[in-house]
């Protein structure tokens, strides 16, 4: 019996990537390439989308190349992308109107503030799980609306695209200007702001609020589904899943059952817990997000909680600092010491995400004595995505009731055994790494096998689910509650930084 092979387009924040699985969901091939990050004024961070499709078509190629494989011998692709990173293009030309604007920017944060000036940050969670923040697209969309000259009147005839990186990588693979599909999935859509949780159609009331015209939106469809068929480099294969990344982590990691968790440790750092089919409204500062949906079937629900800083914060160590000159030099670093020796870091470089909230929060290091070295800061860190992700799992249990019993992790930093020693330690709960870590991606390419018949169940993608590694808590509970209480008290501090940003 012939192997069957699908592939997986991972569009992410520093780099463009795809993976080539087997039927039975092990890697063939891998193929990566960094792109620019454009910071033109502090807050904003832009991407080039046509260098994003160049560098995917060629990680496409390199992937084949590597796996020995023809694009005709492909079952199908899936996409996954970084989420809220948006990008507006002409249709006649297939150019963009603008750089891509990234998840990170906070540009939007004075338009934020005027959306909630008389209703508060919570104006449209009830119908899209969502706070007003500098996070989603649609603001950024509304932002490009008003800044590019002309582009108002051209959207609204129904000549500009709106689309998160799946929309513009599903138009240009399926044809581009000659007939490309304009699609989004139901989680890239829920991350909008534009889209209502309950419906699961663009909200004409938010479109209005934000002067956005729906003739440039894309149309919503579900995240397992043949959208369309490749042209170009992959002719002849179906497209058939999208999920953002994180939507596409959760799916990896098999959390197909209400209760089932993941954290995946990238840029930031993202936990996701599943509950079910119906959305569970958060008063705790986290995000009611749209899991995934396969095909015709009811969509699935999360609640999410979104950490901007976790891994760009090791970067900021090594590239800003120059303290370290490779990001793995931190692990033997921060063990060199015993503890944080009293600091801590809390990196509000964007604000402060779940489950504050906070534009106007800005990062600090808390607790310098002159005792403190540079391997006590490695420790803190490391100790930052740690604390984080415990203030998000604290708040999901305050929303849902449900006790979580174990934490599935995936992402660059789980290699970092330290970090995910210092997880478990202060969740309380084993922290599990599974086989294949690369999970975002397994994520789509399951959602585009089971599109396409290559696999015929979630239960035979949990079959493939095997534990690499788990890592039991050994802090004494007294530590970990004298710890958790000081990062409490170093995050305060992080507070009202930004005069007129507002929280």
């Amino acid at each position: 019996m012939n192997d069957k092979y699908v592939a997986a387009i991972d569009q992410g924040t520093t780099s463009s990537r795809c993976i080539i699985f087997n039927e039975a969901g092990g890697i063939v091939a891998v193929d990566q390439r960094e792109h620019r990050q454009i910071f033109p004024k502090p807050g904003w961070v832009e991407h080039d989308a046509t260098e994003i499709w160049s560098k995917t078509q060629a990680v496409v190629a390199g992937a084949l190349a590597k796996a020995g494989l023809r694009a005709d011998e492909l079952s199908a692709v899936g996409i996954t992308n970084q989420r809220e990173t948006t990008v507006l293009w002409d249709k006649a030309t297939g150019k963009p109107v603008h750089n891509a604007i990234v998840w990170q920017d906070t540009r939007t944060a004075a338009l934020c503030n005027e959306l909630g000036a008389e209703h508060g940050q919570d104006r449209f969670r009830d119908k899209t799980g969502l706070p007003l923040a500098t996070y989603f697209s649609g603001p950024k969309a509304a932002w490009l609306l008003e800044n590019v000259p002309g582009l108002r009147a051209r959207a609204q005839n129904g000549e500009i695209a709106f689309g998160t990186m799946d929309s513009w990588l599903i138009w240009n693979l399926t044809g581009g200007v000659d007939g490309g599909r304009h699609v989004t999935d139901i989680t890239n859509a829920s991350r909008t702001l534009l889209m209502n949780i309950e419906s699961h159609q663009w909200d004409p009331a938010i479109l209005s609020a934000l002067g956005i015209p729906e003739a440039m939106l894309p149309e919503i469809r579900p995240s397992a589904e043949a959208y369309g068929t490749c042209t170009g480099q992959l002719a002849g294969v179906p497209v058939a899943s999208a999920l953002g990344d994180q939507q596409a982590a959760i799916f990896g990691q098999t959390c197909y059952e209400p209760g089932e968790a993941k954290n995946t440790y990238g840029t930031g750092s993202f936990l996701l817990l599943n509950t079910g089919t119906r959305p569970v409204p958060s008063k705790s500062g986290l995000i009611t997000t749209v899991g995934y949906q396969i095909g015709s079937e009811a969509p699935v629900y999360c609640l999410e909680g979104s950490i901007a800083i976790t891994g760009a914060l090791v970067q900021w160590f090594r590239d800003q600092l120059g303290i370290i000159q490779n990001a793995e030099d931190i692990e033997p670093l921060a063990a060199s010491v015993e503890d944080n020796g009293g600091a801590y870091i809390v990196p509000a470089f964007s604000g402060l995400f779940a489950p504050y909230w906070r534009s106007d929060a800005r990062g600090v290091i808390t607790g310098l004595t002159r005792y403190v070295t540079k391997a006590h800061l490695a420790r803190a860190v490391l100790e930052a995505t740690s604390w984080q992700t415990r203030e998000v799992v604290d708040a999901m249990y305050q929303d849902s009731g449900v006790q979580i019993t174990d934490l599935r992790v995936d992402g660059g930093m789980t290699v970092n055994n330290l970090l995910m020693q210092h997880q478990s330690d202060v969740l309380g709960v084993p922290v599990i790494r599974p086989v294949v870590s690369e999970t975002t991606c397994l994520g789509a390419a399951y959602a585009a096998g089971l599109a396409t018949g290559v696999w015929q169940s979630t239960d035979e993608l949990k079959a493939h689910w095997k534990k690499d590694q788990e890592w039991t808590p050994r802090m004494e509970a007294q530590t970990r509650d004298r710890e958790y209480a000081n990062w409490k008290k170093a995050v305060e501090r992080t507070f009202a930084w930004e005069e007129g940003e507002g929280s």
